[in-house]
């Protein structure tokens, strides 16, 4: 399948976030509502869509109806000191558990005036799936060092990043003085690429080339968390 050639955005999609981000509340946002919806909200469901539907010649199993992929807009103020209402880009994750699923895997990205961002790996792996994930790269060193030097996973993400536990149970020290990753409490990489590219008629190639380039220590993480 070849990729598509489409440009999904206007330049007024940088510039309604350059705007809401001075103006955050609920009048200015209800005043420009409709240009909200025909300058982000439909263009973004038509590319997470698209995006979709081109990524599952790789992965049959990723969810494709885009209101299980697409993020909300609304921040959540509940428990926070910060209550402006909206957030200022849209976010949307491509994997085959949807937005609900907060641990598997996949490919999530935000487009905002800043840029546009793309992160896989694990971020908010539990107490049981953390110990997964150390056990699993523990007992596959050569097969994680394999993957996290890959060339092609340096040039589009670096490194694997994420906090780190001071202390780790007994049995995981020696392995972890050979891979220090194993310390870590997250497992996620990720790249910001130019705003410009957000306004690209290659935009899908570019996802599709960076889901391809996560693709392999996705599914390594996938295997330590049982999907």
């Amino acid at each position: 399948m070849q990729s598509i050639m489409k440009t999904y955005f206007t330049p007024d999609f940088i510039q309604f976030f350059i705007e809401l981000a001075p103006n955050n509340n609920k009048d200015w946002f209800d005043e420009n509502r409709k240009r909200y919806e025909q300058t982000i909200k439909e263009p973004f469901k038509t590319f997470v869509g698209e995006l979709a539907l081109h990524l599952a010649q790789y992965e049959p199993t990723l969810v494709q109806e885009p209101k299980n992929l697409i993020f909300r807009i609304n921040r959540d103020i509940r428990f926070t000191k910060d209550k402006r209402p909206y957030k200022t880009f849209v976010s949307a994750i491509m994997s085959s558990g949807g937005k609900k699923d907060k641990v598997m895997p996949g490919m999530y990205f935000e487009l905002s005036p800043e840029g546009l961002f793309i992160y896989g790996g694990v971020f908010q792996p539990g107490k049981e799936q953390l110990e997964d994930i150390r056990y699993q790269i523990a007992n596959n060193q050569e097969e994680f060092k394999r993957l996290i030097n890959d060339q092609s996973f340096k040039k589009h993400f670096g490194e694997i990043l994420g906090d780190k536990n001071v202390r780790l149970p007994k049995e995981l020290q020696e392995a972890a003085e050979v891979e220090p990753l194993i310390y870590n409490k997250q497992f996620y990489f990720r790249t910001q690429l130019p705003i410009q590219t957000i306004l690209s008629a290659d935009l899908v190639a570019i996802m599709e080339e960076y889901f391809l380039a996560m693709s392999p220590l996705n599914t390594f993480f996938k295997k330590a968390l049982g999907y």
